[in-house]
């Protein structure tokens, strides 16, 4: 199954999304969860310190001061403020006396306060503890703890030390409240003295509530996501790999020799730029199949053609015609002739194939040009002279130096000045150009121009594949083979440069290579 790239890429889009949400929704719910908490225990030392100044007035409640404390719950404040007002003219009648500071004897005025404690925790829905300074609880709203010491507890000890104490843990099996609870200890002070605490309990089953519910809600909305994310990822991956898939069964029918199959291309992305490469690909194998075989055919016929001459020639000679010298003599010749073809086509298919393995092996030195232009030139004399054709060279700047193989740029000249000897007319002009100063600087540029026929314009992006003839018949009783351009390209690549053909009809042909400057 996970073969598929579909399945795959799915697969790998949900597992971050599940990841992403899940650490997302992680943090979301202990960010709350802490901010509840806080809120809370805010609240709770908020009602802690108005409890202590409606249980006596006067005295106050050591609490850390800061801005949170002072804007939590104001409602809540404001509704212990009116009742702190209540409980202090119930503890303190108009009649009597100003208050003094309570002390931590049994008698001690907190001792009275049961009324109010167990007014303000009806009202604020919190268990209220009032203890001495020994930690003694003298006023329990749920009348369980009454008597008993709790200075052993860590909040009750840091709040009888004139800290506030903070915890939260499991609530006692007689509480009532159950589960979670939240305790909160303050000090109370008459004239800078602690004279007791106020120690505050709350069920936090609300608070949890609320938590658990949006945990629920979370992981609802998650799933109702996933599913969702998992719907649109199908339906995307699907339309993703449609051409992956259309890709994949065109390269199959290709493998099984189909070079016809063409994919379509809905897309300018990397998708699409494949299928157009791949396209492409099909066009050039296309091409390729087709050079192939019409190479092969090519060079049947060419070795076929001489073969069957030499031979007619020697079946002739076999039947008699041995004894005639006259005959002898022209059909030996000719058997020459077409051996010494056979032996430039071998060659020639030689030097192609090793330019296609890049085997072909340069030896590369300083040569001047128009030296290697003038030795060609005198090598095809007797052609020349045959249909009177003069050649002409010219050099703009000099000395042309080439880092070059002499034979092989040799080569390259005789084959160009041979095809426009051919097609030159008798009487004609052969121009070389030799151009040492190029739009190029670091190459030198060599141009064969004839006042031939030209070459139809059909023709011209043909002329350098192998075996192609503009005029097969011609060329093939001139002794071509139609591999002469070839192998110049092919030689001319090799050195790094380049050459390229322009003809008209009935304005002649020029062929211009280039050559790296030594």
């Amino acid at each position: 199954m996970l073969k598929s790239i579909r399945t795959r890429l799915v697969l790998s889009h949900l597992f971050v999304i599940f990841v992403a949400m899940a650490i997302s929704g992680f943090l979301l719910l202990s960010f709350l969860e802490r901010y509840f908490v806080d809120a809370m225990e805010r609240s709770l030392l908020a009602q802690a310190h108005l409890t202590a100044q409606a249980l006596i007035p006067g005295a106050t409640a050591r609490v850390e001061e800061s801005q949170d404390l002072a804007a939590a719950n104001v409602l809540g404040q404001q509704q212990l403020s009116n009742i702190s007002v209540q409980m202090a003219q119930q503890a303190a009648p108009p009649s009597s006396p100003p208050s003094t500071a309570p002390t931590p004897r049994p008698d001690s005025p907190l001792a009275s306060l049961s009324d109010v404690t167990l007014s303000l925790s009806a009202e604020l829905q919190t268990r209220i503890r009032i203890l001495d300074q020994q930690g003694v609880v003298l006023v329990d709203s749920m009348d369980e703890d009454v008597g008993r010491d709790l200075s052993g507890i860590e909040e009750v000890a840091q709040a009888l030390s004139g800290r506030p104490g903070k915890a939260i843990r499991l609530a006692e099996s007689r509480i009532g409240i159950g589960g979670r609870t939240m305790y909160v200890a303050v000090s109370i002070s008459v004239d800078r003295q602690v004279v007791g605490a106020v120690y505050l309990s709350q069920s936090m089953s609300d608070l949890l509530a609320v938590i658990y519910d949006l945990r629920w809600r979370l992981v609802i909305s998650t799933t109702v996501a996933a599913v969702m994310a998992s719907t649109a990822g199908l339906l995307l991956s699907r339309a993703l790999t449609r051409p992956i898939r259309q890709l994949t069964l065109a390269a199959d029918e290709v493998a099984r020799g189909d070079l016809e199959r063409q994919v379509p291309v809905r897309s300018a992305d990397e998708i699409g730029r494949l299928g157009q490469a791949f396209n492409r690909m099909i066009a050039q194998l296309r091409a390729t199949e087709r050079m192939r075989t019409d190479f092969v055919s090519n060079v049947s016929h060419e070795l076929r053609t001489p073969l069957t001459a030499i031979k007619g020639l020697v079946e002739t000679l076999r039947d008699g015609a041995v004894d005639d010298r006259k005959v002898r003599d022209r059909f030996l010749a000719t058997i020459e002739d077409e051996t010494d073809r056979l032996i430039r086509l071998v060659n020639d298919l030689l030097v192609l194939s090793k330019a296609d393995s890049q085997a072909l092996k340069l030896k590369r030195e300083s040569l001047d040009v128009q030296d290697l232009v003038e030795r060609s030139v005198r090598k095809l004399a007797p052609q020349l002279e045959e249909k009177g054709i003069l050649v002409e060279v010219t050099v703009s700047a000099g000395p042309p130096l080439v880092l070059a193989d002499a034979d092989r740029i040799e080569q390259v000249l005789v084959n160009l000045l041979d095809n426009a000897i051919k097609y030159s007319p008798e009487g004609g002009r052969i121009t070389v150009a030799i151009d040492d100063g190029g739009p190029v600087p670091e190459m030198v540029s060599v141009a064969v121009r004839d006042e031939g026929l030209g070459i139809p314009a059909g023709d011209l992006p043909r002329v350098f594949e192998r075996f192609y003839r503009v005029d097969r018949a011609r060329s093939r009783d001139g002794g071509g083979s139609g591999l002469g351009l070839s192998i110049a390209k092919a030689i001319v690549e090799a050195h790094g440069g380049e050459i390229t053909l322009r003809s008209e009809e009935g304005q002649g042909t020029t062929v211009r290579f280039t050559l790296p400057r030594a």
